[in-house]
């Protein structure tokens, strides 16, 4: 099953410091299934690159070289009217809130760190990808 993906995973993947056991799990499922970003995902990941210069130019086309190989399908066609909504009533970013539309939207899970986003998409009765494997661990 795809999952909607958000740049504070992928960071995780490109910094090693920044290990976290949800983007490493992100990572696993991305082998075999799809991972869907909104469209500003790919201007996200390469502002988190540039600001956190942690490696060298050469590095950084690596890793983006790397993350192309993915199974990353980029979204382009957010509903505007869902995304200001959301934004609104979670006091969300517009940015975060582009993630949440596209998860509600696709009813896919959410991969992200981000505590605020988390909160919205279980108000909104969306699973996080960690969900799946925290069942798994009680079963």
């Amino acid at each position: 099953m795809a999952f909607v993906l958000d740049a504070s995973i992928t960071a995780c993947w490109a910094f090693q410091d920044e290990d976290h056991p949800d983007a490493s799990l992100a990572f696993e499922r991305i082998r075999s299934e799809e991972a869907v970003v909104p469209a500003l995902w790919w201007f996200e990941v390469r502002n988190i690159l540039v600001v956190n210069e942690r490696r060298t130019e050469s590095e950084t086309a690596s890793f983006l070289q790397n993350l192309s190989r993915l199974r990353i399908r980029v979204d382009r066609s957010p509903e505007e009217s869902a995304v200001l909504r959301l934004a609104r009533l979670h006091r969300l970013s517009v940015y975060d809130a582009a993630y949440l539309e596209l998860t509600v939207r696709e009813k896919l899970q959410l991969a992200t760190l981000d505590i605020q986003l988390q909160n919205a998409a279980t108000a909104e009765g969306i699973a996080r990808l960690t969900d799946r494997a925290e069942d798994g661990d009680n079963a």
